[in-house]
């Protein structure tokens, strides 16, 4: 692509003072004319690059227009690197493994060593550790369309499991708390929405591009998130205390005996924190509120008679058919096999 190869001749020469003609069309494989016109291209966005013939000549950036690799401290490398490193572990792409390059230009080699260990002291690693495995295409696919102005279609699941088909204009990828979400003028509801892409399925780009918007900042908080949230009092395994702290601090906990604590843990009486807390399975107990402990009971109960009912048992053995093995009966599992 012409737009990266001027880049890249413009750091090259900032960075090796005078290069050859020749030189530079070996490293692009490109022909020595297009390298030439390629010169004339910098010159005129204002760069001034004179040529100089005979034995050592080839193309310089006039000194008073050269950046100096120490305009860049220390520092400033390193945090540049850090960044750099984590969005390439997120966005795979060829302009990050270029930009990488490029800012490794400007490191002095006496201060490789040092720079490139403290860029790596920080890791970020945000990816699940199970996840949609279709979320690194949609990443792609989107940052295309996000490139070239293209509309996207999709299918989209909301968090009550309510399908519908969209068509939207891509304004904005975002990672909010490990979730990657797409910013998106949606023509269904003629607005603005966030979609979260692992709710998305059968993602297609258009072949026509659409008129720019002003974007409006996403909503990526509850701004009365505090006055909202209760806390609860819980009596709490310590093998599930490190998924506690995950919302609460040490100050929230008091112990209570050698396996157990009591966490006043904040809370707000919706479907995700009911969840939250019967995942902790029988290592959770809600001692208070009497009306939040009467809830989980509830759903307890809901949950134990969709297996005393066998509401789903008919659906499951109807699957489980196969033409290998003309028994529809259910094995039991071995006692000692793991449940997942």
């Amino acid at each position: 692509m012409k737009i990266d190869r001027l880049v890249s001749i413009i750091m090259i020469l900032l960075d090796q003072n005078r290069v050859g003609a020749q030189t530079l069309a070996d490293m692009f494989e490109v022909s020595t004319r297009t390298i030439y016109r390629d010169i004339d291209a910098i010159n005129l966005a204002g760069i001034p690059i004179r040529s100089t013939s005979g034995a050592g000549g080839g193309f310089e950036i006039l000194p008073n227009y050269k950046v100096e690799k120490n305009v860049f401290t220390v520092d400033d490398l390193t945090a540049i690197l850090m960044g750099l490193y984590r969005i390439s572990d997120l966005v795979r792409g060829d302009e990050l493994i270029h930009a990488l390059a490029k800012v490794k230009r400007f490191i002095p080699a006496e201060r490789a060593k040092d720079i490139e260990l403290r860029a790596n002291q920080i890791y970020i690693d945000l990816s699940p550790w199970i996840g949609n495995k279709n979320t690194e295409r949609y990443l792609a696919t989107i940052k295309t369309a996000l490139q070239q102005n293209k509309t996207l279609s999709f299918d989209y699941a909301d968090r009550y499991g309510n399908p519908t088909a969209r068509t939207a204009d891509p304004y904005r990828l975002i990672l909010k708390s490990n979730r990657w979400y797409l910013q998106a003028y949606c023509h269904v509801r003629n607005d603005f929405r966030l979609f979260r892409l692992s709710r998305m399925s059968d993602l297609r780009m258009h072949k026509q591009c659409f008129p720019p918007r002003e974007v409006p900042p996403p909503q990526l908080d509850f701004p009365d998130i505090e006055t909202l949230q209760t806390k609860i009092v819980l009596r709490v395994h310590r093998s599930v205390l490190d998924r506690v702290l995950d919302f609460c601090t040490r100050d929230d906990i008091s112990s209570d005996g050698d396996e157990y604590s009591i966490v006043r843990f904040p809370f707000i009486e919706n479907d995700y924190y009911y969840d939250m807390l019967l995942s902790f399975g029988d290592r959770c107990e809600c001692l208070e509120p009497t009306h939040v402990r009467t809830e989980i009971q509830r759903r307890l109960q809901s949950i134990l008679a969709v297996y005393q009912n066998g509401k789903f048992v008919g659906d499951v053995q109807n699957a489980a058919v196969t033409d290998s093995s003309p028994s529809t009966e259910r094995q039991t599992p071995p006692q000692n096999s793991k449940s997942l």
